[in-house]
């Protein structure tokens, strides 16, 4: 169980276009929609290839590596279940073997003065309430 953020804190809410997503992560897969006509990956999911407008989506298996784009560091909570753990870092990561994928998270082993831009991180699957299962990420090694 997730130790990072509260358990009260609520999770994701799939849609139609993002439920595959959730779906690998909670396989433990890190996936990235495709456009199953030119191949170009996005996210977050969505109904349609922004390059080519096509309709045909496939799920592309990436590293789970990448680098700290951009983060920001909450102090005061934006829901009260977090009350108790500000400050936490919410963080972009460019996932590495993407063109330019990024993903919004959290690195859960630094502490706020120590994540940088440029930071090299891993995955680290995070289970929370009702089972779901978040891709957060680690200090690389």
């Amino acid at each position: 169980m997730s130790t990072y953020l509260p358990t009260q804190l609520p999770g994701p809410q799939p849609d139609l276009d993002d439920q595959p997503f959730w779906d690998f992560c909670k396989a433990r897969e890190l996936r990235i929609q495709a456009c199953a006509d030119c191949g170009k990956l996005r996210h977050p999911p969505m109904p349609a290839c922004p390059a080519c407008r096509s309709m045909r989506t496939t799920w592309r298996a990436v590293p789970g590596t990448g680098t700290v784009f951009s983060f920001t560091v909450c102090h005061y909570p934006a829901h009260a279940s977090l009350k108790d753990v500000v400050p936490y870092n919410v963080s972009v990561v460019l996932l590495d073997g993407t063109d330019d994928i990024r993903i919004v998270s959290n690195v859960i082993d630094a502490e706020p003065d120590e994540i940088a831009i440029g930071m090299r991180v891993a995955l680290a699957w995070d289970e929370v309430a009702d089972g779901q299962v978040l891709p957060r990420f680690r200090r690389a090694p």
